[in-house]
Parts: structure tokens; C-alpha cells; sequence
């Protein structure tokens, strides 16, 4: 029940929103993007760019449906149409924030044309085709994980590399250890770490106190 409730306040939000701009089809343009994932959905009602994307490809959609035999008498208008559904299956599929868009969309393109026009107007299809499409772009991640896994190493020895040299620079007796000691914070924190001086002398300092307990606490407290 409570899905079919949030299903509902979602439909009433999107409807209002996409009221002042297409009032004769707000009940059909709504119908289309609430098939949708209710995450999208959600995300669209604070982001208005990705609503009016998503409007965009629904009417397009609509059109497309509407005229189910365009006219392609020559190679070039042929060529032109795949080149039209490229796009529209690109946008609709870039709403799941699949993080692989390009890879999954020249995937689908693969099938017969009719087969792309009923993924742009089945948005359930399309959300199968699309999690069967990255499952299998993750298995075949799964086997590259060797040339990925060299290329983080290669980030992560420029990064240590870096940092040494900075903390080299405020504690040169311990920097090797300190700077092991930060280089297993994630590589976000440790890009904040190298931008902001003051982050990284609290960083340092923080990790030569917990250096300094851990090799010798009788030392510690008798500097105490």
C-alpha cells in the first residue's frame, strides 16, 4: 500500500509540475515518466533540468509513435532516423544514472529498429533491457579488473609520491610512515588532504600521535 501511496504523491507532484507547460497532455506525458524508477521520479521533482530532458524524450516519443513509419526513402534519411533513436534511447536511458549511458545505449542499438522503438515507448522493457545490459558490462568488468586495479596503483603511487613530499617537509623523521599511515584514507580525502595546508598539518599531526602511542607508550608518558 504504501508504494501504491508514494506511486500517487509522486503522480500528483509530477502532474502539477508539468501542468503550466503542457496542459492538454499532462495526463499522458505524467503516465510515461511515472514508469519510470520512482527514484528518478523523485530526483526530477528538485531537478529541473533532468525533468525537462525527461519531457523532452516523452514527447518525442509520442511523436515518434504517432508517425510509426517515418519516411526514410533514401540511405541518408534512413541513416538520420537510427541517428534520431540513437539520441532519444541515449536520454532515456541516462535518466537511470547507470554511469555506463554510451556503453549500454550502443548495446541496445545493436537490435532491429523495431525493437529500439518499443524499448523508447516501454519504459519497463527498457529498464529489463537496461539492467541485463549492465550486468553484463559489470561481469565483463569483473575480468578487466586486473588492467583497472594497475591503473589505481599508478594514481595511488603519484598521489603517495606527492604527499611524501609535503610531509617530508613537516616531519621529516617519520614522513615514510606518515605518509603510509595517510595514504590509506580514500583518494577524495587524500586530493582535500594536498589542496588545503592546514588539512594536511592536522592530518600529520594527528597521524604522528598515533604513531608516536603506538611505537613507544612508556615514552609517551613519561614525556607526559
Amino acid at each position: 500500500m504504501e508504494n501504491d501511496e508514494d506511486q500517487e504523491t509522486l503522480g500528483e507532484k509530477l502532474y502539477d509540475l508539468i501542468y503550466p507547460k503542457y496542459t492538454e497532455m499532462t495526463p499522458k506525458l505524467t503516465g510515461m515518466l511515472l514508469e519510470l524508477p520512482a527514484s528518478v521520479v523523485a530526483q526530477m521533482l528538485y531537478d529541473e533540468a533532468l525533468l525537462n530532458k525527461a519531457l523532452e524524450r516523452a514527447l518525442t516519443a509520442l511523436t515518434s509513435s504517432d508517425h510509426s513509419e517515418p519516411a526514410s526513402h533514401t540511405d541518408d534519411a534512413a541513416s538520420a532516423s537510427s541517428d534520431s533513436l540513437g539520441e532519444q534511447l541515449y536520454d532515456l536511458i541516462d535518466l537511470y544514472n547507470t554511469g555506463h549511458t554510451q556503453k549500454i545505449t550502443g548495446m541496445l542499438l545493436e537490435q532491429k529498429k523495431e525493437a529500439v522503438l518499443q524499448l523508447l515507448s516501454d519504459h519497463t522493457l527498457l529498464e529489463e533491457r537496461v539492467k541485463i545490459a549492465l550486468k553484463t558490462l559489470q561481469e565483463q568488468g569483473d575480468e578487466a579488473t586486473d588492467v583497472s586495479d594497475s591503473s589505481d596503483r599508478e594514481e595511488v603511487e603519484s598521489i603517495g609520491e606527492t604527499l611524501f613530499s609535503f610531509v617530508h617537509q613537516l616531519d621529516p623523521t617519520h614522513c615514510a610512515d606518515i605518509t603510509g599511515m595517510l595514504l590509506e584514507m580514500d583518494s577524495g580525502t587524500l586530493q582535500q588532504i594536498l589542496s588545503d595546508r592546514s588539512m594536511l598539518e592536522v592530518a600529520v599531526q594527528k597521524a604522528k600521535s598515533a604513531l608516536e602511542g603506538a611505537v613507544s607508550p612508556t615514552h609517551t608518558q613519561m614525556s607526559e
